[in-house]
C-alpha cells in the first residue's frame, strides 16, 4: 500500500487555501478517457489508493491506468477532547489538494464501457463530485 513521499523537508505544512478551479492540467496527456474532479477539496492517500483498486479490479487489470495526483500534504489532527491551545496536532494521514477540473485518473487499453463502469465505482470511493470525460 502507498503512504506518501519518502522524504520531505518538514513534517508538519500549513493548510492554505483550496483553489476552486484548475484550468492548466484539466486534459488529457495518457490516456482515451479520464475521471475528472468537478469540485475542490483534500484526498487522502487510502482513497485514491481505493479508487485504483476498483478500476484494476473492474477492468480485470487489463486496461493502463495512470494516477495524475500525488499525497504530498502531510494532515495533522488533534484528538477529541484536547482543549484549544498547546501547538499543532500530530501527523495524521498525507492527502493531495484537488482543484475542480483536475484529471485525478487516465486509462487506455479496454472496451469504453467496461472503462465507464470501472470510473464509475472509482468515483463513487471519492468524498469529491466527479465526471468521466474524453
Amino acid at each position: 500500500m502507498f503512504n506518501g513521499p519518502k522524504k520531505v523537508k518538514f513534517k508538519k505544512s500549513r493548510k492554505g487555501k483550496l483553489v476552486k478551479f484548475e484550468f492548466k492540467s484539466n486534459r488529457l496527456t495518457f490516456g482515451k478517457i479520464g475521471l475528472k474532479a468537478l469540485e475542490a477539496g483534500i484526498l487522502n492517500s487510502r482513497q485514491i489508493e481505493a479508487a485504483r483498486q476498483s478500476i484494476a479490479r473492474k477492468t480485470k487489470r487489463k486496461a493502463k491506468i495512470w494516477i495524475k495526483i500525488f499525497p504530498d500534504v502531510s494532515i495533522t489532527s488533534k484528538p477529541t477532547g484536547i482543549r484549544m491551545g498547546k501547538g499543532k496536532g500530530p501527523f495524521s494521514h498525507w492527502g493531495a489538494r484537488v482543484r475542480g477540473g483536475t484529471v485525478l485518473f487516465e486509462i487506455c487499453g479496454a472496451n469504453l464501457n467496461t472503462i465507464v463502469n470501472a470510473l464509475k465505482t472509482a468515483g463513487a470511493k471519492l468524498p469529491i463530485k466527479t465526471k468521466i470525460f474524453q
